[in-house]
């Protein structure tokens, strides 16, 4: 039987994508090994969001010809879609393959299997319109599937390689995501995180749906307890959102709103479609109509021209809303997008100082947030065991939970009192 190992870079997405390019390779009779062993065909699935990633997805391309001299090396996603002759140049790599036609691999492969030739398949994922079909019929130690909704993104932020990366928005046929969700629900998952590259976009290239159309259809399903949502925009939190969302007792109340730097000039400069006093009704408007609700965001620290003054606004505008967590990230420069370009790039060594205390802030503000959960008793769906013998699992506001227990507890939701907050995680015990 013919092996095949998969790597994954980046966002959930990938994550998503990967799942359904192993159940082609399944369906195929290839066996899926760990990476670190001896396989004919190795997948990397890579990303280009910051430098780094671009670099570690040539590291593990590297590695994996050295693994097997002899294996095929295919090489998918952002960082082959944005530089595939830089990729394709790569010693060993037999076939690239961006973000689009991922249901061809097979039949790429066995192409390279006859003559051993280096097949680059990227093609114009600005002209892409349609969403591509890539359903997981079965997620591997998982108990919370994920669920990709849409595709692309239309935004074009200053600094973002990603629409470049995806192309324009496309989103998945209703139908297509509610027999999904049922299939899941069928193998017994009780958490569905609906995502896409910008989800808030779903719907916008379709007639008569939206994402709130499609959150209240998989609501109505069988089996599925909880729904999450992936990264949304502040213009999403609309008073009729809210309206609709409040009473869907399945929707976890976590929100991840991406704010990127909590001031004005900056954001300007980001072209991003809102400012701090659009962001703070949001907040409100969240907190006030919604219990026990998690506001979690990702910030971007060194983005050209931002002065020590935007950034001392960007801090106290954080420390003001106090998120429940914060993703801390420092502004990498991608060839092809506007801000490379920008005048007053930030050095390295103030980045850096930047992001160490917007870290130490958000790290307090998370711990602020979970030690007013203490003594409450909260539902979990309990995922994992750690590496000191703690289940771990997470409430439906996004709270990391550990109790002592068994693996019996993995994949169901228990009842939990939260007894102490510890960093970024509490301490439970199981009601």
């Amino acid at each position: 039987m013919k092996k095949v190992a998969f790597y994954t870079l980046g966002c959930k997405v990938n994550q998503y994508e990967t799942e359904a390019l192993i159940g082609i390779f399944e369906k195929e009779g290839y066996d899926v090994v760990d990476f670190n062993e001896v396989a004919d065909v190795y997948v990397i699935n890579t990303c280009t969001v910051t430098s780094l990633g671009d670099r570690k997805s040539r590291q593990i391309i590297r590695r994996a010809k050295k693994t097997n001299e002899n294996s095929i090396v295919v090489v998918t996603g952002c960082y082959a879609q944005t530089a595939s002759e830089e990729v394709a140049g790569i010693e060993g790599v037999n076939l690239v393959l961006g973000t689009k036609d991922r249901n061809k691999i097979i039949d790429y492969i066995k192409e390279i299997e006859e003559d051993r030739k280096t097949i680059n398949a990227v093609g114009d994922i600005m002209k892409a319109r349609e969403f591509e079909e890539m359903s997981v019929d079965t997620y591997k130690d998982r108990t919370r599937a994920y669920l990709k909704i849409q595709e692309g993104c239309s935004q074009f932020c200053a600094y973002c390689i990603i629409p470049y990366a995806r192309g324009p928005i496309r989103s998945r046929q209703p139908q297509n995501i509610i027999d999904e969700v049922r299939k899941l629900a069928d193998s017994g998952f009780k958490e569905i995180v609906l995502t896409g590259i910008h989800v808030a976009s779903y719907g916008k290239d379709l007639k008569n749906t939206s994402l709130l159309d499609i959150i209240e259809k998989v609501h109505e399903i069988e089996g599925i307890e909880r729904i999450r949502l992936g990264s949304i925009e502040p213009t999403t939190i609309t008073e009729e959102f809210v309206s609709r969302v409040k009473n869907l007792e399945k929707l976890c109340p976590h929100y991840h709103i991406s704010l990127q730097s909590g001031c004005d000039e900056t954001l300007k400069r980001m072209n991003r479609k809102y400012d701090t006093a659009k962001f703070r009704e949001v907040v409100r408007r969240l907190r006030d109509n919604i219990k026990d609700v998690a506001i979690t965001t990702d910030i971007m620290v060194g983005f050209p021209g931002e002065t020590e003054e935007e950034f001392n606004q960007s801090y106290k505008f954080v420390d003001e809303i106090s998120f429940a967590h914060a993703h801390i990230f420092k502004y990498s420069r991608r060839k092809g997008t506007p801000a490379a370009q920008f005048a007053n790039q930030v050095p390295p060594q103030i980045k850096e100082e930047r992001s160490k205390m917007l870290i130490e802030l958000s790290a307090r503000k998370t711990l602020e947030y979970n030690k007013s959960f203490e003594g409450r008793i909260m539902p979990v769906l309990y995922e994992q065991e750690d590496t000191e013998g703690y289940i771990e699992g997470l409430t439906p506001n996004y709270i990391r939970v550990k109790v002592r227990g068994d693996e019996g507890l993995k994949g169901k939701i228990a009842d939990t009192r939260l007894t102490a907050a510890v960093n970024d995680y509490m301490l439970g015990e199981i009601c």
